[in-house]
């Protein structure tokens, strides 16, 4: 956009729509950390999302992007960079493959991690490079979060809208393209495992590269189960309240996800809420359960691969 005053005029309205999408994420009961709320303060959704995609009538996508030549289509851009909404942003033969994700809900997860400075948080999913970017204002300092992706155009992007960001936390974010399955070893041991794909189960490599204690958080079941390692091999957990739909996981760990936990439940005439239900990973063996991990409603997870 040329000109001083064009200039100054975009970067007010997107401080503008940012502030307003915090103000209805805390009206809606969010960001009660003032940390996080800082943090969705501060950093910019646009800078990750210059290009992005919406449904249309036809079953297609519409592009918006931050390179409109059109003062009004630019400005519809930056408005839906600050909805709370996912964005769809890598679209492959009419297929989604990466979205950045509701504010709100990425909120709810990143309250949820309870992250504390001088932690060290694994993503699995880098998609924008976002949440990273809020994952390291957050801790402060560098060199606190790795993102890990299978795609390499998403790392890709990854990487160029973090240096766009320019911060030294942003930049400090190691960006890996790999099978997010497999972690990532040279970073381990990590105090936070966060996914944002769907898992079918929780790979073994997870809990292998954290420290005991550490908290594991990803969608699986349509919902988000938060986990705490017990060791190698070994964590617990229960389901937040909330439904989450996410692209699912890629790669050496892809498979079925199970059946959706809460709701529409497979126990006759009884629907139990989703923070009922809990998921116990012992090696190899995973399985959901209703109340407890040795009561009587209990259901097997087939083995996770990588």
């Amino acid at each position: 956009m040329a000109g001083s005053a064009q200039d100054q005029r975009f970067r007010a309205a997107a401080a503008a729509l940012r502030h307003r999408m915090v103000r209805r994420i805390v009206s809606g009961g969010g960001l009660a950390d003032p940390a996080w709320r800082a943090a969705f303060a501060e950093v910019p959704r646009h800078l990750f999302v210059p290009e992005y995609y919406r449904g249309v009538a036809d079953g297609g996508y519409g592009r918006y992007a931050a390179d409109e030549p059109d003062a009004r289509r630019r400005l519809r851009w930056l408005t839906g960079a600050y909805c709370d909404q996912p964005i769809a942003t890598h679209v492959e033969g009419g297929e989604l493959v990466s979205s950045s994700s509701q504010p709100s809900l990425m909120a709810l997860m990143c309250e949820a991690l309870d992250v504390r400075e001088g932690q060290r948080v694994l993503e699995i999913g880098a998609g924008t490079g976002y949440n990273a970017a809020l994952l390291a204002h957050r801790l402060g300092g560098t060199g606190a979060v790795t993102t890990v992706d299978l795609d390499p155009a998403i790392t890709a992007s990854a990487r160029e809208h973090l240096a766009a960001y320019g911060t030294p936390e942003a930049l400090s974010v190691t960006v890996v393209t790999g099978d997010g399955a497999l972690g990532w070893p040279p970073g381990a041991p990590y105090d936070r495992v966060i996914a944002t794909c769907e898992l079918p189960a929780v790979p073994p490599a997870w809990t292998g590269q954290c420290r005991p204690g550490a908290r594991i958080l990803a969608p699986f079941a349509a919902g988000l189960v938060l986990l705490t390692v017990l060791g190698p091999g070994r964590a617990e957990g229960r389901f937040l309240p909330t439904p989450a739909y996410f692209v699912p996981l890629r790669g050496r760990g892809a498979g079925i996800p199970p059946p959706a936990v809460g709701g529409d439940s497979s126990l006759p005439d009884r629907h139990p809420s989703r923070s009922r239900f809990g998921l116990t990973v012992e090696g190899r063996r995973q399985w959901i359960w209703l109340d407890s991990p040795q009561g009587p409603d209990t259901w097997p997870v087939p083995a996770a691969r990588g």
